[in-house]
């Protein structure tokens, strides 16, 4: 059987994840801490920005790592020094420990690398839909991180020190629990928190318009990545991955389809120019035809990523 480590553990998506490679897989769980009603697997706690916590978790060779940890899109704004020791420089302590580990074992260890990058590598203008050739030219510092990871892990894997490669997810909706630090946490919280009665914040205009996917997909792309045959990737291994793009009107339409007016009569516009500035460098659309053909799949409306949260994540009785 093979052992995985999820880095990120302890946050949403590993956590998603964790369930669903289920309570028989060997999974270690590494992350800063854990939910108390944690995922099956072996838990871990430690920071990776340490890199004498990288040449351990190296030591221990495990066969398949999703790299899902980091500091999200507000915080790595806010905190330059922190996004890039974060996001960044762990990822570079890591690889130069999975290289060591690589040729102490005479080139035999060569482990599966999944790293959950970010649209947010994608700077304006942009063309009505992403195509798989459009260039990478972040406009946050939280894109640029999730830019120089990707081609370090594409040089490590050319190099074949790791077997990489990057998921540019989309963003992830409806995020249960509470709002993070994320800029686009509202997309999530707009959603969740009127099916759940409480008042949400909107702090851009509704035709602000963005691509989605539910984290039960999230965990569907990490699993798949995990066992996909690399070659077929052609030594490009970043890959923009299915999603939904809507505006945000057409995502409280789809609230109001589900669950009546009056969750929709609980969400306030206060506009914040902040996070407007951020969400304005973001890409809207997206035509992800290598994932596509590589059998990545997401949802095709919103409505079917409202009632995902419905079903794995509403803590009250669903919504009629």
């Amino acid at each position: 059987m093979s052992r995985t480590l999820i880095l990120g553990g302890g946050g949403m998506v590993g956590q998603k994840l964790a369930h669903r490679l289920g309570p028989d897989a060997d999974v270690t769980l590494f992350d800063i801490g854990f939910p108390a009603d944690c995922a099956p697997g072996h838990q871990r706690p430690g920071n990776l920005a340490d890199p004498a916590t990288a040449r351990q978790l190296a030591s221990e060779r495990f066969d398949v790592i999703f790299h899902l940890a980091a500091i999200v899109s507000g915080e790595a704004e806010t905190d330059f020094e922190k996004g890039w020791a974060v996001n960044m420089m762990a990822m570079w302590h890591l690889l130069e420990a999975l290289k060591a580990e690589h040729l102490a074992s005479d080139r035999t260890y060569v482990p599966r690398l999944v790293f959950t990058s970010s649209i947010a590598v994608f700077g304006g203008p942009y063309p009505d839909r992403i195509g798989d050739e459009f260039l990478s030219a972040p406009q946050t510092s939280y894109g640029a991180q999730k830019s120089v990871c990707e081609v370090m892990l594409s040089d490590f894997s050319r190099k074949g020190f790791v077997d990489g490669l990057s998921l540019r997810l989309p963003t992830i909706c409806v995020r249960p629990g509470k709002p993070n630090a994320a800029a686009s946490s509202f997309f999530s919280g707009i959603i969740r928190e009127p099916l759940n009665g409480q008042q949400a914040i909107l702090p851009v205009a509704d035709t602000v318009r963005h691509w989605h996917a539910s984290p039960r997909s999230a965990a569907r792309f990490l699993m798949h990545a995990a066992t996909l045959d690399t070659e077929l990737l052609q030594n490009r291994r970043a890959l923009n991955l299915p999603g939904f793009s809507c505006t945000v009107a057409e995502q409280i339409e789809a609230l109001r389809r589900i669950a009546g007016q009056q969750a929709v009569d609980l969400i306030q516009y206060q506009p914040d120019s902040t996070i407007m500035k951020i969400v304005d460098g973001w890409p809207r659309n997206f035509d992800p035809q290598r994932a596509i053909a590589l059998g990545f799949k997401a949802e095709t409306s919103f409505d079917d990523i409202i009632k995902i949260y419905i079903e794995d994540d509403l803590p009250s009785s669903p919504v009629g």
